[in-house]
């Protein structure tokens, strides 16, 4: 079934509730948990490659592993907010974890010049610079799908600073690998104008599989003994949605109000540079050898429609990395279609790399 089917099948379906249904519930005020990072800044970056402008970022937790968990296209931090949650602040005297919104998105600014993922990359490093976070073998990261070739970028340049790398849903190059009809439907489809509602469901299409999004809202919210975490605007609890589609709606829906956060220009600007990202495989098996292939973890749905299965496979033919699933039913974002699982994979990487590091 092709994206554009799926989508107006889901556009279509009685048991989705509407952008303006979500708002009016109560848990529509907890939708982005309100984690309380130990340290937050805005930090100055690429001063002589165009900037300088600043990239803002968060510190949760006080551990000494530090995990750095890079967006993808169009999404701010507060996305990665369930492994926030879990590594640094549930888990907060074991990790350190950087959350930092790339150039275009979120509270960093938005320059108007060309975007690539090697000039976000940089500004990556500049940030993990300015927290002295640069000792060898210091640096755990995760990137997912555009942040996932920041993460192949970053680990070009500084090899010897990568502790694992993580490369979820993402591409050494952005290829076709639809039928050319359905690749013209899917085009045409996307560019479309669509009401909110159609641009939440098309969205929701592409990213999760349907029998998850008609599933009941599967998110562990925070409580109140969790730690450096205030209660949502109308006071405890974190509730739950009714579905885990009304939950990624309502999500879609905050980001929709913060016109500041989230802008067309912005978005546009991220998508020139993960349309345009471009890693042989000889650079990719060149890193994977200084970075060491034990270190290295690649995940890919069958079913992502973002970035098609076949991307995840050839990265794991160019890599060869120490450990790599394709999951059967999997969509585009295992950070939340299957958290659990995913922060144990996390977490057991950052242990290997721990340990191959000599702590």
């Amino acid at each position: 079934m092709s994206v554009a089917e799926s989508f107006d099948m889901m556009t279509t379906a009685a048991t989705y509730p509407t952008a303006a249904e979500v708002a009016k519930t109560d848990a529509y005020p907890g939708v982005t948990w309100r984690l309380e990072p130990h340290s937050e800044g805005e930090t100055p970056v690429a001063a002589g490659r165009g900037g300088p402008f600043k990239i803002h970022w968060e510190v949760h937790g006080d551990g000494p592993v530090k995990l750095i968990f890079v967006n993808g296209l169009g999404v701010v931090k507060a996305s990665w907010q369930r492994q926030t949650m879990h590594f640094g602040h549930v888990h907060g005297d074991k990790y350190s974890v950087l959350i930092l919104d790339n150039r275009g998105m979120g509270r960093s600014e938005r320059p108007f010049m060309r975007y690539s993922t090697s000039s976000m990359a940089a500004d990556v490093i500049e940030i993990l610079d300015h927290l002295s976070w640069t000792d060898e073998r210091q640096l755990h990261i995760c990137g997912i799908s555009m942040g996932g070739m920041i993460a192949q970028e970053l680990a070009c340049v500084a090899p010897h600073r990568i502790a694992s790398l993580n490369l979820i849903c993402t591409a050494a190059a952005i290829e076709n690998t639809a039928s050319f009809s359905e690749n013209l439907i899917n085009r045409a489809t996307m560019l479309l104008p669509k009401s909110l509602d159609r641009t939440i469901a098309y969205t929701a299409a592409n990213v999760f599989p349907p029998d998850w999004l008609s599933s009941p809202d599967d998110a562990e919210v925070p409580t109140p003994s969790t730690p450096r975490c205030a209660p949502p605007a109308n006071g405890w609890p974190y509730q739950t949605f009714s579905s885990n589609y009304a939950r990624f709606a309502a999500q879609e829906v905050a980001k929709n109000v913060d016109k500041v956060g989230f802008t067309r220009q912005g978005f546009l600007l991220q998508i020139i540079a993960a349309g345009w990202h471009h890693k042989s495989e000889a650079q990719l098996r060149e890193m994977a050898d200084k970075v060491g292939r034990e270190r290295i973890l690649i995940i890919h749905g069958t079913v992502d429609k973002v970035i098609s299965c076949p991307h995840g496979r050839k990265l794991i033919e160019y890599i060869q990395p120490g450990k790599s699933f394709i999951v059967d039913g999997m969509g585009h974002a295992p950070i939340v279609e299957r958290t659990q699982w995913f922060n144990e994979l996390i977490s057991g990487m950052c242990t290997t790399g721990e340990k191959f590091s000599g702590r």
